[in-house]
């Protein structure tokens, strides 16, 4: 499976609910937009400074930039990657 696959089943599954299969699969890739998962990930559980670390390693995107509206938040990382095409 590619990364983008992955990515996307990681958003699918943290949109379930079913955070830590979607932390196991963000934690193995390196990415901007799997950093943006793990921050997402981070966010729900309430660990604001783990959360905000990992937005810093988004390439720009910031802790405040949705605010705690997760499902639209993870809604955009699924068109980012839907987007970005294999």
């Amino acid at each position: 499976m590619s990364n983008q696959t992955q990515l996307l089943e990681a958003v699918t599954l943290a949109q379930a609910g079913d955070w830590d299969a979607a932390h196991n699969i963000a934690q193995d890739y390196s990415d901007h937009t799997a950093n943006w998962i793990h921050a997402v990930l981070h966010k729900v559980e309430g660990d604001v400074w783990n959360s905000k670390y990992w937005y810093g390693r988004t390439g720009g995107r910031q802790y405040e930039d949705y605010a705690a509206d997760i499902p639209r938040e993870l809604e955009a990382i699924r068109q980012v990657l839907v987007s970005s095409g294999d």
